[in-house]
């Protein structure tokens, strides 16, 4: 028996394919049983006795962390869900190709490997919580840039204390403030400042679009990335971004993640020739289209959208867990 802690489980995909592979989801039971009994003596008029007994169960099953572990055996024993495990962590099926003859996109897979989980969100809080106390400190007589010769806020005219982008004038239109306008301008140690902080997180929010990421490295040269976003709103992804980061850290661990193969980063990464007129010179819209998504596949091959990066790919998550180990086999290895 596997004992799954869940980090992701997308119940409306896993509840629409197990209704194509058993016509439904049995979610709730019902048992009825009745015993009855006459018996009449003399005239019917006169005296008549009835006894009946009768008991009923009703059990609603809440599948829950039962529902996934329903699919994935299912999904196992039709022979259409393959581990790849093994194959994702061999450098040689990377170089030579291999990989995406073995899981082309659409292919259901299960992939356990070390792997970390992102948010740019969360990356924006911690580096403002960071700068605040830096200020804080500022403000009370603590130089942190002694070298420097930085006044402490407070005493001097450093911009310590102001947050971020000056406001605006009255009348004039609030621009829509971003992740990174949480970080106010501060001085700290090792030339860090407010202002590459704020650079960061808008690298950070281009190159992975705000949300919980997890990135699986099966490679130990981590050269390979299998990416994939998971969704808000399903079951398990309940809590904010820095209650789950404050339980399973930034840290690399073993995770597995199931799912479909989304896609794969391309290889050709040239830049597309914007030509889309016609001779007559109307806009040709299917290769206007083309043109444009070319741009983004060559943004995506650098590195600098949230795109899959070559030779990596994404996947489209069913779940996200954490086998739990047993104690007699932590036992075993530690003797």
């Amino acid at each position: 028996m596997i004992l799954r802690e869940f980090l992701y489980v997308d119940t409306d995909k896993v509840r629409a394919m197990l209704a194509q592979l058993d016509g439904g989801v049995a979610e709730e039971e019902r048992e009825t049983s009745t015993q009855e009994k006459r018996s009449t003596v003399g005239p019917r008029s006169f005296a008549q006795h009835l006894q009946v007994a009768g008991s009923e169960r009703y059990t609603q099953k809440s599948l829950g962390d039962a529902l996934f572990p329903m699919l994935e055996g299912a999904l196992e024993s039709e022979g259409v869900l393959k581990d790849i495990s093994e194959e994702v962590s061999d450098p040689s099926q990377w170089t030579s190709g291999a990989i995406k003859a073995i899981a082309p996109p659409g292919s259901l897979v299960r992939i356990t490997a070390m792997g970390s989980l992102f948010d740019t969100r969360y990356a924006a809080s911690a580096f403002s919580a960071f700068a605040s106390v830096a200020v804080g400190l500022q403000g009370m007589g603590v130089n942190l840039t002694p070298d420097a010769g930085q006044a402490a806020p407070g005493k001097g005219k450093g911009r310590g204390g102001q947050q971020g982008p000056k406001p605006s004038r009255p009348g004039q239109a609030q621009p829509d403030r971003q992740l990174e306008d949480s970080i106010p301008d501060f001085k700290g140690i090792g030339g860090m400042d407010g202002d590459s902080l704020r650079s960061i997180i808008r690298m950070a929010r281009g190159i992975f679009a705000p949300g919980l990421h997890i990135n699986l490295s099966p490679v130990d040269s981590g050269g390979v990335l299998i990416g994939s976003r998971l969704q808000e709103g399903r079951q398990y992804l309940d809590t904010e971004a820095d209650i789950l980061f404050a339980r399973y850290g930034t840290e690399p661990q073993e995770w597995t993640l199931v799912g479909s193969v989304g896609s794969y980063g391309p290889e050709d990464t040239a830049v597309p020739e914007f030509d889309f007129f016609r001779p007559d010179g109307t806009v040709n819209r299917v290769r206007f289209a083309d043109n444009i998504n070319g741009l983004m596949k060559t943004l995506g091959g650098m590195g600098f959208i949230d795109l899959p990066q070559h030779p990596g790919f994404s996947v489209i998550p069913f779940a996200v867990y954490r086998t739990i180990p047993r104690i007699s086999n932590l036992v075993a290895m530690r003797d």
